[in-house]
């Protein structure tokens, strides 16, 4: 499907649904994220709001909220609305809540959290569902996330290199990315790691998504090395495609949240030396398939 003249034929993520009554939602690009308003995180949403978000997500992909004024505790309690938590198995969290990752970046740090393409935590052998991050304190300028729909990047390769795919697993390993990573957290002996489908099914929506990362990605098993190295590299090539991406550019006290089955994302740290900080709640989720 890809071709010099029309580049990636992009199928729009919902482009004739149902109005939403609880909230409104406004599409950042027509394949991936949305702002959502009329919602007050900090309150108990009522289930029909409720119902919404997560429609608003699996239509979406990633959503965002502006000016919301959440506790430790209330951003915890929104995760949960969405399954049970998870514990990063190597970044520093807050004092007493080990479901709420630390994310600060200042002049002294050595690297910023999530400053290459990745799917979070994708070395376990059951990956999050979904991520919530919340930025409360941002730089004058940058500091943007990019995100990536990986549906549409999946749809975009040609039917024999579907074929070529379909079955294949990778290794997913956590090791190289998270030892030494975090100055707080003493190393481990050992690190998640796992093999996962290159293409997986999402369990909500039933749509193929591509599920290999550069942050996390080793080596595609059952073909020699070369090979492997050669498709993951095309594969990443393709689906950092500016045409299946959104930008979000932070301002303070906004949240985003993000399917991690079918997205990755970039965080850019182009705001040195200036801090950018806030929390991350981590929803558990499934093995992929």
């Amino acid at each position: 499907m890809l071709n010099a003249k029309s580049g990636p034929r992009i199928r729009h993520m919902a482009e004739e649904t149902a109005p939403y009554t609880t909230l409104t939602v406004e599409k950042l690009t027509p394949v991936i994220g949305a702002e959502l308003r009329g919602v007050d995180l900090a309150n108990e949403p009522m289930p029909q709001q409720l119902d919404e978000i997560h429609r608003a997500l699996f239509e979406n992909l990633v959503i965002f909220f502006r000016d919301q004024q959440l506790s430790p505790e209330q951003q915890l309690a929104f995760g949960r609305y969405f399954g049970d938590l998870h514990v990063h198995p190597a970044a520093p969290h807050e004092e007493g809540m080990p479901a709420l990752m630390k994310i600060r970046t200042d002049e002294r740090s050595p690297r910023a959290n999530g400053e290459g393409w990745h799917t979070d935590v994708s070395c376990d052998p059951e990956p999050p569902m979904g991520s919530i991050l919340y930025i409360k304190h941002c730089p004058p300028v940058g500091g943007d996330t990019l995100f990536a729909n990986m549906y549409a990047a999946y749809d975009a390769l040609s039917d024999r290199l579907k074929a070529y795919l379909a079955g294949l697993t990778a290794i997913h390993d956590g090791e190289h990315v998270y030892r030494g990573l975090f100055d707080e957290v003493a190393d481990k002996a050992s690190y998640p790691r796992a093999e996962h489908p290159v293409v997986r099914t999402h369990p909500v929506t039933g749509r193929k998504a591509l599920y290999v990362n550069r942050g996390f990605t080793t080596r595609i098993l059952g073909i020699p090395i070369d090979e492997s190295d050669a498709m993951l590299r095309y594969l990443y090539e393709h689906m950092e495609n500016p045409l299946f991406q959104c930008r979000f550019r932070w301002r303070a006290n906004s949240l985003a949240f993000w399917d991690n089955r079918c997205t990755q994302h970039r965080a850019l740290w182009d705001y040195w030396p200036h801090a950018r900080f806030g929390n991350r709640v981590t929803i558990g989720g499934d093995k992929p398939v």
